[in-house]
């Protein structure tokens, strides 16, 4: 006679050991999906980061103004920059302004009410109190202070946000300076 109830328990511990199986395998598929979708997570936000840092916010609107005092030389410039289409507000405590000449060293402007060589003021339609921030359908006109730059000269000028790309751009003072000057 055969003992068939060996063979069922043999039977029943396969079934216990595929459904652990099963369990397992179950748990280790949930464990590497997630840790798949906190790498595909932080992957997105690593490219929205990349696209923020690399791309400018600030839009240079209109004319760049050199002013003079006697007619001879620039003694100041003056622009207004605005925001880019969907770009956040900026903090203008933190924009810097870069400024040179082919005579004259590099500088960086810093926001500021004073009006020495080192700082620039930020007011909306070039009138009012210096503003803090920059936000959307906003022209912000940056004013500020220059060693005289001579006529046919050069001017380099690079504006610095704390996010995103650096905006610069390039000017030549005219033949003849007035007063009012456009910078082409």
């Amino acid at each position: 006679m055969v003992n068939n109830s060996s063979d069922a328990f043999t039977g029943l511990e396969a079934a216990i050991v595929l459904i652990a199986f099963v369990v397992v395998a179950a748990v280790f598929s949930y464990v590497v999906l997630g840790a798949g979708f906190f790498t595909t997570q932080k992957a997105q936000e690593s490219v929205t980061k990349s696209v923020e840092q690399t791309t400018t916010n600030l839009q240079l609107i209109g004319i760049v103004y050199g002013l003079s005092t006697d007619d001879t030389t620039i003694s100041e410039i003056r622009f207004s920059i605005g925001l880019a289409p969907g770009a956040p507000t900026i903090d203008l405590t933190k924009l810097k302004v870069g400024f040179s000449t082919p005579d004259t060293p590099p500088i960086i402007l810093t926001q500021s009410s004073s009006s020495n060589l080192t700082a620039f003021t930020a007011r909306e339609g070039g009138v009012g109190p210096s503003l803090t921030a920059m936000t959307q359908n906003q022209q912000i006109e940056i004013a500020f202070n220059v060693t005289p730059v001579p006529v046919n000269t050069k001017i380099n000028i690079e504006i610095r946000p704390s996010v995103g790309a650096a905006l610069p751009f390039s000017r030549t003072t005219p033949a003849t300076i007035t007063a009012t000057n456009v910078l082409s």
